[in-house]
């Protein structure tokens, strides 16, 4: 399965941009890094590694919306 580099940006609307794709991590986290040092990204955005069978796949999960955890007022 490959890994899929991508930028994500949250504001005003959720918008995936796929960069790059490779067939190994090391690969895909190098780019991911030079990207993110390269790229002036402004606030809401992030470059992101994903592994995943297809590019449909990545942007399913990368759409979904995670709830945040309930807060028990014991965290320390």
């Amino acid at each position: 399965m490959p890994y899929f580099v991508y930028k994500i940006e949250s504001f005003p609307v959720r918008l995936l941009t796929r960069l790059a794709q490779f067939d190994s991590f090391k690969e895909a986290s190098t780019e991911a890094k030079a990207r993110r040092t390269s790229m002036s990204l402004s606030a809401g955005q992030i470059i992101k590694v994903m592994f995943a069978e297809s590019e449909l796949e990545v942007e399913d999960i990368l759409s979904q919306v995670r709830e945040k955890p309930p807060t028990t007022g014991e965290d320390y």
